[in-house]
């Protein structure tokens, strides 16, 4: 099932994107999805509706170095257990919308294309057994990265939490098996990153159980799974597209902020 959130103009509902390429729609349903949906009759063509973030996160937990071609490339050693940073629910922004470039801030914006988990249930030290209890579903994610801010603080605080800088969507799948999709990321319809979610050093079952052993998770939290290699610098009136197997394609524009 695809879920997603979406404005008709009319205020803000959640919805369940049915039909093929093409001949989308969205059947809105009533209250939130993490309850038994409940439709409620109404129906809007896709091409209609503005989606929005599919969630708005109390907090985005993501993870660095997931990849070891993705460690390599940037000199570092890939870390013993998974590495952990936060980015602020204050830079999530849906499909379509704009990433704002601070160019007075830094020099070089990159892409990072993601596998992004949305946990669907309050829970805390959950057993590797049980990750699959705890999720709602699986969604595109672009871990925009001010990359000379990264290297100049150390800690990734800054460079990862502008405003915008962490586009989700389009929707949530909540029916899948997320163990080995095809990843790809594009710019201006070029091939920049192709990898596959196997080939992640942490994978989600143990990303889940590490992060839940830091931290208590609420319905709506995302956590990024790391990007594989290929990340590269973004210019003002780029496009860039995360698509994943099974999934879909998150594509935002790339404009000044200043």
């Amino acid at each position: 099932m695809r879920i997603a959130r979406f404005s008709t103009g009319e205020g803000v509902s959640f919805g369940v994107v049915e039909g093929g390429p093409g001949e989308e729609f969205v059947s809105m349903v009533a209250g939130h999805p993490f309850g038994q949906v409940q439709f409620t009759g109404e129906r809007f063509p896709l091409s209609q509706v503005k989606l929005l973030s599919p969630m708005l996160p109390s907090k985005v937990v993501a993870i660095g170095r997931n990849y070891a071609e993705h460690a390599a490339e940037l000199g570092n050693q890939v870390p013993d257990e998974p590495l952990i940073f936060m980015k602020p629910s204050t830079s999530v922004i849906g499909h379509g919308e704009d990433i704002a470039y601070p160019t007075t801030l830094s020099d070089r914006v990159d892409y990072e294309g993601e596998l992004a988990v949305v946990i669907g249930r309050l829970c805390r030290e959950v057993p590797v057994e049980r990750v699959k209890d705890v999720i709602f579903g699986y969604t595109c994610a672009n871990d925009v990265t001010a990359r000379d801010l990264q290297k100049k603080d150390v800690q990734f605080t800054r460079a990862k939490g502008f405003d915008t800088f962490c586009p989700l969507g389009p929707w949530i799948q909540t029916d899948l098996d997320a163990a080995d999709l095809a990843l790809t990321t594009t710019v201006n319809g070029e091939i920049r990153q192709s990898g596959r979610t196997s080939q992640l050093i942490h994978d989600i079952p143990a990303l889940v159980a590490y992060v839940s052993a830091v931290m208590t998770l609420i319905p709506g939290d995302v956590i990024l799974t790391g990007t594989p290699a290929g990340v590269g610098p973004l210019e003002i009136g780029d496009e860039v597209s995360v698509g994943i197997e099974g999934i879909g394609t998150l594509t935002n524009k790339v404009v000044s902020r200043d």
